[in-house]
Formats: C-alpha cells, structure tokens, sequence
C-alpha cells in the first residue's frame, strides 16, 4: 500500500485556508516532504479568482470592501467564486513522476475526482465525475475542482466537498450588467449546483466526511494517508514567501500588471492605423483578449478568462507568440498551435483553435471601428 502524508488544518484563516498548499508544493518540489492531501475548512468568508482573470472584469470590487470580503487570486485557473465555511476544501500535493499520476491533466481530475465520488455515494447520493473537473448529482454541480503545476516537478488539484451553498452571496460578489442579469443569474445557480444539505436535508459530520475521504483514497487510489503536522520549512516558506505575495498587490493585479496600458475595457481609435479592443470568446471557458491594433497587426496582446492553462504562467508567452501576426485566420491558427507543440502545455476543455478564435474576433471589431 502506498503512503501519502494527511495534513488536516483543521478551520483556517482564509489566506492559509487558500494558499498553504503551495508552501507544502515548494517544499515537495525541494524534497523536504512526501506527497500530500490537505484538508482545511475557511472560517471566514472571501472572494477567491482565477489565476488568469482580470479582478475588476469579474468581481464587484466595491461591494467586497464595503462587505469587508477579502479578495484572493489563486495559483489554478477557473472563475470567481464565494467561499465559506460551508465548503471542505481538498488539496493533492504530489510528484508528477509518481506512477499514480496521470501526466494528462484531463485524466488525472478522472482518477482523482474518483475520491470524491466515492464520498458523495458513501453519504447516499448518486454521484457522478462529469469532464472536465466536476462532480455531479442528478445534473447537478456538487463538487468544483481545478489543477496546476508548481515548478518543475510538482503538480496540484485543489477542490471541495460543498456542505451548503450561500447562493445570493455566490452571486452578489460578481460583476454584472445589471441587476436582472444577476437575479437570473442566481436562479440559474440554484438550478444547476448543489450542496449537501439541498440533497440530503442536512449537513453530516464533518469528521465523518474527512474519514469517508481517506477511506475513499484507500478504496479507490490504492493509497494510505497517514496523519501528520505541517513541517516547519512550509510554516516557514508559507509566512515568508506565500502569505507575502498573497498580500501583494501586484499579485491580485497580475494579469493587468503584465500590460496595464491594455486593460481598458473598451474599444479605442486611437489614430487611423491604431486601435485598442476588447473581445470576449465563449469556449468551454471565457477568454478575454484586450489587444493594440496597428495596420491590421497584433501590436500588442493581454489574454485572460476563467480556463486552466497548465503550466499557468506559460499565457504570458502565448501573448509573445501572437505579436506581430497579422489577423489573418491561418496565420493566428498557426502561431498559436506552435505555442502548443513548443511548450506541451496543457489547456484543459479548450483548444488551439478556441484561442485562435478569440484572436479573430478582434478583425471583426477593428473592421467595425
């Protein structure tokens, strides 16, 4: 039987509730810890973004401060959400050289979200792994998940065990046109995610759900967690590295940080040649492309949206890759596929041609100017 280390935090501060799994992840990658599964509870409410989003395209800044949410941008792709208490956070720390782990992330959130079904099914619920990264009950959202990579060596899935949903609250924290788009909008979640108590009528244990999820790791992965306390070079890597860049606001503003001049939001003449636009593409995931135009050539490129891209920080060359193509669509396609083929990252429910996509709808714009 295969051992993994068990770090149960217990009810946590939202920073640490959020972040320390990328001390654990630094400290895995430096070969000072074995493969771990965290499990944490926030005690307090926050706003937690996607590695690539934009935060004041997709969150209601203002009502956060004047609510005292604090706002976290996480190390994962996917979109903006409301977390709480009513949510059992897991957090795979592990090798990527590990014969347990898929080197595909598609199929390691299939491998993996085995676990998590096998705990809804435990608890009476006809659970189901839907692609990519979700557990379903009867058509329903019941369990978000997401995946990263941290260096060279060392890959992440974080997701959670939805106790209760606070769904006014998961809908009032974004950015929306207005306020019929929001009450629809949260219909459409009451419809469409679930929680436990919406299942069964109430919430079970909490120690009773934590001993179900090390059963299922057992059961399903073949793997013994052992229990232990956190070391004291990731308590020390967390306060020293993490918490300080979490804090950071370049961090919060990082995508907007890479080309501050870009994130506008609107579509500018700024002469005959130049223009500065904005585009949005629905794929399986939102892309954002804010974009200089000068005589019909990409000048200047920021992406952003709710996809995974893993390794993450690897958009920032895709953005280099698309400078200077002119907004041919064979020309886009080609470039962007070559950033695939060079770097082997992985982009999981979304594909070169989603990309290219998006890119084009910028011709279709700079047409319209």
């Amino acid at each position: 039987m295969v051992r993994w280390r068990l770090l149960d935090l217990g009810m946590a501060d939202h920073l640490m509730a959020q972040t320390f799994y990328e001390a654990t992840a630094k400290a895995l990658d430096e070969g000072l810890v074995p493969n771990t599964l965290i499990l944490v509870i926030p005690k307090n409410p926050y706003i937690c973004i996607g590695y690539h989003q934009e935060l004041e395209k997709e969150v209601d800044v203002e009502y956060c401060r004047r609510a005292s949410l604090p706002i976290i941008r996480r190390m994962q792709g996917g979109g903006a959400v409301y977390l709480d208490s009513n949510q059992l956070f897991y957090q795979v720390v592990v090798r990527k050289d590990d014969e347990l782990v898929p080197s595909n992330v598609e199929r390691l959130f299939e491998k993996f979200l085995g676990v998590t079904v096998y705990v809804y099914r435990k608890l009476g619920l006809p659970a189901e792994f839907k692609p990519i990264n979700d557990v379903v009950v009867r058509g329903k959202k019941i369990s978000g998940n997401g995946a990263g990579a941290f260096g060279n060596d060392v890959l992440i899935l974080v997701g959670n065990i939805i106790l209760d949903l606070d769904y006014d609250s998961m809908c009032r924290i974004l950015k929306v046109p207005d306020e019929k788009f929001r009450d629809k909008m949260a219909r459409s979640m009451r419809e469409w995610v679930t929680s436990l108590r919406n299942e069964l009528g109430y919430v079970p244990d909490v120690e009773k759900i934590k001993g179900l999820i090390s059963e299922g790791y057992k059961e399903v992965l073949g793997i013994e967690l052992e229990r232990a306390w956190p070391s004291m070079e990731e308590l020390s890597i967390w306060e020293s590295e993490v918490k300080p860049r979490h804090l950071s606001h370049e961090w919060l503003y990082m995508p907007e940080g890479r080309h501050g001049w870009l994130a506008g939001g609107r579509v500018v003449k700024v002469s005959s040649g130049v223009k500065l636009v904005e585009v949005a593409h629905k794929a399986s995931k939102l892309i954002r492309v804010t974009a200089e135009v000068v005589d019909d050539r990409l000048s200047d490129v920021l992406i952003s949206g709710d996809f995974f891209m893993i390794p993450e920080n690897y958009l920032a060359k895709l953005e280099e890759v698309l400078k200077g193509s002119s907004l041919d669509a064979e020309e886009v396609l080609r470039r962007v596929k070559r950033f695939y083929q060079e770097t082997g990252v992985q982009t999981p429910g979304i594909t070169a041609e989603d990309f290219a996509n998006a890119i084009l709808k910028v011709k279709d714009v700079v047409g319209s100017v």
